[in-house]
């Protein structure tokens, strides 16, 4: 029988379990939906789907870097009790080794990946959820590469509640790096340089700035003169090298890179839970979901 989108999202939706196992449940009964709720069930994965509505927006961002390749990543819990628990920091080293050996394109492909026993991520994660008692989720990755004559800057904030990656090409000072990695932590540029920036975006901000002094009642004849000021007061907020670097406010961070004798390339910062819609419950109903064991 062939395993359809519309199956995999029926059984989805009477057991909560995950896409990935669902697929493989149905692959495993031949597509019978009763055979393949039982299946998940003996795989001890029911226990996952129970908490596979909740939101996990609590976790950690991990850096591991081996010669010239690094990764980035951030793994989700649902508590910071669990983010600091040793069988969670297990779980998401294990996970940089092996994104790092693999380098899988998507995260979709990521939990596909198998380690030495044949067992996939997406089962790891499964059975960490079981074993912790939270739901876990693989949210991002992303791998680096850089040459001999380039430094990666690594650094993890507050335990890896904030997690930034560096390539500085041209320069080996791992030290310079990190301070780099350090002022993106703290500042959170978006972009490296103003010409990352799009030409849309520079437009829409352009117009803004525009508006916002014919509304103070600036003369036009003056506007774009202040206009584009005030744009480069913009670019100072967003680009990394126009930025006054945080560990000396008498130099902006493209001259503490140009006294390296490199350039930054390229930077990922991942602020843990970021984008994520907490959900608000009160004290009360905390402790009755705690009661009622949901």
């Amino acid at each position: 029988m062939a395993i359809t989108a519309q199956l995999v999202k029926e059984l989805r939706e009477k057991t909560g379990a995950g896409m990935m196992d669902c697929k493989k449940a149905l692959v495993q009964t031949e597509g019978n939906l009763e055979a393949a709720i039982d299946f998940l069930r003996e795989k001890g994965l029911s226990s996952a789907a129970k908490k596979a509505d909740r939101i996990a927006a609590e976790g950690t961002t991990y850096i591991l870097a081996e010669g010239n390749e690094a990764v980035i990543l951030e793994v989700n819990a649902e508590t910071d009790f669990v983010a600091k628990n040793d069988k969670f920091q297990v779980l998401v080293s294990n996970l940089a080794q092996q994104l790092l050996a693999s380098k899988p394109e998507s995260t979709e492909a990521a939990l596909e990946l198998k380690n030495e026993e044949g067992v996939s991520i997406a089962d790891q994660i499964s059975t960490a959820v079981a074993t912790i008692g939270e739901k876990i989720t693989l949210r991002r990755f992303e791998i680096k590469a850089k040459t001999d004559a380039d430094a990666f800057g690594a650094y993890l904030h507050m335990g890896g509640r904030i997690g930034v990656l560096v390539v500085l090409e041209g320069s080996a000072d791992e030290a310079a790096a990190k301070d780099v990695a350090m002022h993106i932590a703290a500042i959170n540029p978006q972009y490296v340089s103003r010409d990352e920036v799009s030409e849309e975006e520079v437009a829409r901000e352009r117009k803004v700035l525009t508006e916002q002094a014919l509304n103070e009642g600036k003369p036009e004849n003056i506007v774009a003169k202040m206009v584009e000021g005030r744009l480069g007061k913009y670019f100072e907020d967003i680009c990394l090298l126009d930025q006054t670097f945080v560990k000396n406010s008498d130099q902006k961070v493209r001259d503490f890179v140009k006294s390296t004798g490199g350039n930054v390339t390229s930077f990922v910062r991942y602020a843990v839970g970021e984008g994520i819609e907490k959900r608000e419950d009160n004290f009360a109903e905390e402790v009755m979901n705690q009661v009622k064991g949901n």
